[in-house]
This record gives structure tokens, C-alpha cells and sequence, in this order.
């Protein structure tokens, strides 16, 4: 199969699924970025990296936001859960650390 080359677009942000703790509570995963191809519309799921810019990642953030809801629908159906509006407090958290 040929690799698609038309480039990648960031469309939101999800946390990583980090399983439960000891007591049964869903542990808090990495911040992740969820990009879709702008060619063929796959969508892949990665680490922000350490030289990203933050102001960047809370604008993938806010413009998720806008993302019709049979593309949120879709991602959900893949096991993509993106950060909503109300969860931004816990980017902030992973991207500068305390509250």
C-alpha cells in the first residue's frame, strides 16, 4: 500500500489511557495530539513533544472545539476521546505543571 504524503494537521487532543490505580480510579494519562491526514483523512494518535509549543498545543485545543460532531463521533467510535473545553484546566497541568 502507498503511503500517503499529503501531510498530517493537528484536529485535537486526547490523554493517553493509563488504566486504574490500586483503588479502582482511572489514572490521568499524557497529554496526546491527534492528527488526521489531510490526503486521505487517517487519523494517528501522538506524544507532544518537548519543544512544542504550549501556546500551539492550547490552540489545537480550542479549535477541536469546532470540529463538527460526526468527526467527534467518528473518533469516538475509535476509541479516540478528545479533550473537552471544560478539561482544559488538566492541559494546562500537563503542559506547565502545578495549578
Amino acid at each position: 500500500m502507498a503511503e500517503c504524503r499529503a501531510g498530517m494537521k493537528p484536529i485535537g487532543l486526547t490523554f493517553k489511557k493509563e488504566g486504574r490505580d490500586k483503588y479502582g480510579k482511572i489514572k490521568q494519562g499524557e497529554l496526546m495530539l491527534v492528527h488526521e491526514c489531510q490526503g486521505c483523512g487517517r487519523i494517528s494518535v501522538n506524544r507532544i513533544a518537548g519543544d512544542d509549543d504550549p501556546k500551539a498545543v492550547l490552540g489545537v485545543l480550542a479549535e477541536s472545539q469546532k470540529l463538527n460532531k460526526d468527526k467527534k463521533e467518528s473518533l469516538t467510535a475509535s476509541g479516540i476521546v478528545l479533550v473537552a473545553k471544560e478539561e482544559e484546566e488538566k492541559v494546562m497541568v500537563q503542559l506547565f505543571g502545578k495549578k
